[in-house]
């Protein structure tokens, strides 16, 4: 789900000093996240994670980086524990498909009248 979250990012390199960094996510899920980060990092990094609006920290762990669109990259972390309400959001249930009749409420007459701004 695309989403901007507040995030405050604090790495822990061993022999180095800890250094903390803040940023938001562009994505997030149930498992992680896709954030943006200055910070130097590599896969399997470990890293802490502060969501700013609720003050709840995770530990987390670097699974992907790209240079990303806007020159700064962007980092994919996992949770290293499961951390489903991490973000105060529902994500649809694992067996949800696109294609399922839940998905069908609102059919082709429906969206043209909300699009209108009149009831269906």
């Amino acid at each position: 789900m695309c989403l901007n979250v507040d995030i405050e990012i604090r790495l822990e390199h061993a022999g180095a000093k800890a250094t903390s960094e803040l940023t938001k996510t562009l994505i997030v899920n149930a498992h992680g996240a896709l954030i943006l980060l200055q910070s130097r990092v590599s896969t399997g990094d470990l890293l802490r994670m502060k969501n700013l609006k609720t003050l709840e920290e995770m530990l987390c762990r670097v699974v992907d980086s790209t240079s990303g669109t806007t020159g700064v990259p962007e980092v994919g972390v996992e949770f290293v524990k499961p951390a489903l309400n991490f973000w105060h959001i529902a994500f649809p249930p694992a067996d949800w498909s696109p294609r399922g009749p839940e998905s069908k409420i609102y059919g082709p007459q429906v969206v043209a009248s909300l699009a209108k701004g009149t009831k269906p």
